[in-house]
């Protein structure tokens, strides 16, 4: 059953999903851009533990990020550079290779708490640089049938006729 979009969320009515991976990704979140009726644009509000990061170094090729700091401090890492953030600091994620990858890493004492927006693409593709893995994915809104999700790695690339029938 569909609910019925609001024009005003609270973040305090939010229910926060906690997860945990390992001992360095960690945190609670919430995406709501859909409870507003936002079918272009995600937003979440995402809640990391000191010490922890909320997801590993990746970079988007299709969907632009951005995240503005509500509060505590951190370590916003973009590109090869390392830049310290606080409260109030908006941080930008274009599109494009590996030199827009990015990882927010919560490098103070209390909870870092921040909101994070994107466009949302149909078709995206996304690269993580520390492990070498890729992820294609489709139909983001899971409205259509056949849907494409698959994570990978480009280490056995194939040429386009390859496994083809009479090629």
């Amino acid at each position: 059953m569909a609910t019925e979009p609001k024009a005003v969320i609270n973040i305090a009515d939010l229910t926060l999903d906690h997860w945990k991976q390992g001992e360095f990704y960690e945190g609670a979140d919430a995406s709501f851009g859909g409870l507003l009726g936002l079918t272009g644009l995600g937003i979440s509000y995402n809640e990391v533990p000191s010490g922890k990061s909320s997801c590993p170094f990746h970079n988007h090729h299709v969907e632009d990020e951005l995240f503005y700091v509500i509060s505590g401090t951190g370590e916003y890492r973009f590109g090869d550079e390392r830049h310290a953030i606080k409260a109030g600091d908006v941080l930008g994620a274009p599109a494009g290779g590996p030199e827009t990858a990015h990882q927010i890493i919560n490098t103070g004492m209390a909870p870092l708490v921040y909101l994070g927006i994107s466009t949302m693409a149909k078709t995206e593709i996304v690269e993580y640089p520390d492990s070498g893995k890729f992820l294609a994915k489709t139909n983001r809104d899971g409205a259509r049938p056949g849907r494409f999700r698959h994570m990978g790695r480009a280490e056995n690339p194939l040429d386009y006729w390859d496994g083809e029938p009479g090629a």
